[in-house]
């Protein structure tokens, strides 16, 4: 098929060439309406620009990169769709990057990374948005970039969060309310700081519920579903078992369902069993798991569209938390029952 120009456009338009690829650079001085005609015009041509000719044009180069280190592949799916979506709704590219948290280069490489991809700015996800030192770097280089799930808001313009903390009291309390006394609770990474919010909001739901804080039903997990497995094998193995386990996120809590199947245990009936995320997993697995959804990919499109004002000098609007929910599904009932 025969490629759309940038003059057909103009003539569409019945604006210049130069007003057209203003209005694709995203360039001041445009009036409204003029604008709003060249991208009536680009729509209904089907006009995509080259995006080689635009980094050549000016001083963007119309790409930017995700950096993720996450052992969850349908979390890291999520988050390039979502980045994907709004990205190319912009006409930018992104430049996915795996990366080692625990490199201690790290920061050297990220560097050499933006300015030999020439990158107009960064997407951060967990670990790496709460890698201090990494986003110290990027504020000195003053590199545009975007955090999501920090460890903390104390950034709030380049910062995208959930209600870790307040849906996981919400969580615990219910599973409170099914008569649940012994509540055990996985913790996720250390290394990522929504764990500590998770953890947490756990505390203070049994605090809500009239229930004291046991240490003994506390198992450390890394986000896997091997973690989870051996986690739970150990609060299962006490003498005073967990009569429900709360994990930090879904494949922890798959693992521990495996755990209580393979011990003799049935689900909900002996083990009530809940996770966080709410990835695929949790609705394929049996029972299916009662969990909390996160937003990754509203998240990650918010992501987005704060870096693209950054990179372009607009304000940031809107809210930068986008709220979890609970799923109630079938891992979960009352006491006994």
């Amino acid at each position: 098929m025969r490629k759309t120009t940038i003059e057909e456009v103009a003539a569409l338009a019945r604006v210049s060439i130069k007003t057209v690829s203003r209005v694709i650079n995203d360039e001041p001085n445009v009036r409204d309406t003029t604008r709003l005609k060249v991208r009536d015009a680009i729509d209904r041509l089907g006009y995509r620009p080259d995006q080689s000719a635009r980094r050549l044009a000016g001083a963007r180069s119309y790409l930017v990169g995700l950096l993720y280190d996450n052992p969850s592949a349908s979390y890291v799916i999520d988050v390039q769709s979502g980045v994907l979506d709004r990205c190319r709704a912009e006409n930018y590219e992104i430049l996915i990057n795996p990366c080692d948290y625990k490199n201690h280069a790290l920061c050297a490489e990220i560097e050499n990374l933006v300015r030999h991809a020439r990158l107009d700015g960064l997407i951060l996800t967990p670990p790496l948005s709460d890698h201090q030192e990494l986003v110290s770097m990027l504020r000195k280089q003053l590199i545009p970039f975007v955090m999501v799930a920090p460890p903390n808001q104390s950034d709030p313009a380049r910062s995208v969060f959930t209600n870790d903390r307040d849906v996981c009291r919400e969580m615990t309390r219910y599973l409170a309310s099914l008569g649940h006394e012994r509540i055990g609770y996985i913790i996720g990474h250390p290394d990522h700081g929504a764990v500590g919010a998770r953890y947490r909001g756990y505390q203070e739901g049994l605090s809500g519920a009239g229930i004291r804080f046991r240490k003994g039903l506390i198992g450390q997990g890394y986000n896997s579903f091997i973690s989870g497995e051996e986690a739970a094998r150990q609060l299962l193995k006490r003498k005073v078992r967990p009569t429900a386990i709360f994990a930090g996120n879904d494949e922890m809590a798959a693992g521990a369902m495996k755990a209580a199947h393979e011990m003799g245990l049935t689900i909900p009936g002996d083990l009530s069993v809940a996770g966080f995320d709410d990835v695929p997993l949790a609705s394929q697995i049996w029972p299916s798991l009662t969990t909390i959804r996160q937003p990754i990919r509203a998240m990650s499109e918010k992501a987005a569209d704060i870096l693209l004002n950054q990179i372009r000098g607009e304000p940031v609007n809107g809210l930068q938390m986008i709220p979890s929910v609970m799923v109630i599904r079938d891992s979960t009932g009352p006491i006994g029952g």
